[in-house]
């Protein structure tokens, strides 16, 4: 039985017409290649057809040329929801000139946890990106002390309770992406409250989580820089859905019926607040003026337009690709946080 030929690198050099190392340092990305052994290396790799050996590479460089993007939600969330298509986006665009492989994986339930963490180590990965953390949750920890170079996705509730702002996760080195989420829900409410509005009710995202946990105390601080007392009737609580942007709206409405604007912590929380006001029977922006927080597409399909706080979702993806690649390298642990602004436009 005949099997089929694969090139050599020392085929790839003959051809090439230079040594074997000179492929290998092409292979593996070296700058320390001239243009024109460069161009002689990949035109021999293109002409035999060869693909380089990536386990035999990896024994000798210790690297896997893979990074994982580990999202703590269910698969219905991360296909469903514009933020995480983003994220991926941006993680990927910025991966695309680069040898590594981009592998995702949810999170959720224990089951699934338990398969991400035995996975999670050096003989799979390089790196790893961490999305959508709930709690002091113990990935963070559990990666740095297996050495593995990571980056967050936004801090979380923990980071932001004890104003970390960078380096470190309870005693390790990690790296962090964010946006401003405190101080751009802070722009949303000054705008409801520059628009006239007396009584601004918001629906929070969870507080379990760094975002939720940020945005609310921009709407608090915003309320504070007014002087208007801060009241828990005019608080809802969602999970960033639009469904429970609806539910809270409603809840919102039942206990302030003389409500007349809304920041909800998220696009799609806001789309779910203009429908049940819409359902209600109450005008936006007329009677009540609606903020969400995002700039997704989502914002320029709901009935009116929404007015929200701009986030760069995929700059955060490309960022994190970015401090991950750093970090792999051998770099120190850095952090970022993105800049918002807000973005208006009919609903308030």
């Amino acid at each position: 039985m005949s099997s089929v030929h694969r090139p050599t690198l020392d085929e790839v050099a003959a051809l090439a017409g230079v040594g074997r190392g000179t492929v290998s340092r092409v292979i593996n990305g070296s700058p320390q290649v001239s243009p024109e052994a460069r161009a002689a290396v990949q035109k021999a790799v293109d002409a035999l057809g060869y693909v380089p050996n990536r386990a035999a590479r990896a024994l000798v460089t210790r690297r896997t040329d893979s990074v994982a993007l580990v999202v703590s939600e269910s698969e219905e969330r991360v296909f469903g929801e514009p933020f995480f298509a983003g994220i991926v986006r941006g993680v990927s665009s910025h991966l695309a000139d680069t040898q590594m492989q981009l592998w995702l994986a949810m999170a959720q339930s224990v089951a699934e946890r338990v398969l991400v963490e035995r996975h999670l180590n050096d003989q799979h990965v390089d790196g790893v990106l961490l999305l959508s953390l709930h709690d002091d949750d113990p990935l963070p920890g559990l990666l740095a002390g297996r050495g593995l170079p990571t980056v967050l996705g936004g801090r979380t509730a923990l980071m932001l309770e004890t104003g970390t702002t960078g380096g470190e996760h309870n005693g390790h080195a990690i790296s962090f992406v964010d946006n401003d989420n405190e101080g751009g829900a802070r722009l949303a409410v000054e705008h409801l409250l520059n628009l006239g509005r007396r009584c601004v009710a918001a629906i929070a995202g969870p507080q379990d989580m760094g975002v939720g946990k940020a945005r609310l105390r921009g709407y608090r601080e915003a309320l504070r820089r007014a002087a208007h007392p801060f009241d828990d009737r005019l608080v809802a609580y969602g999970d960033f859905s639009e469904a429970s942007g609806a539910e809270a709206m409603y809840r919102l409405l039942h206990l302030n019926p003389g409500l007349d604007a809304v920041f909800a912590a998220s696009d799609l929380m806001a789309a779910g607040a203009i429908r049940a006001l819409r359902e209600q029977g109450r005008a936006v922006p007329a009677q009540v003026a609606v903020v969400g927080f995002e700039d997704s597409a989502v914002a320029r399909q709901t009935l009116p337009p929404l007015t929200t706080v701009h986030q760069s979702v995929e700059g955060m993806g490309r960022e994190m690709a970015r401090l991950l690649l750093a970090r792999i390298a051998g770099g120190p642990a850095h952090s970022t946080v993105l800049d918002t602004h807000l973005v208006v436009r009919e609903s308030a």
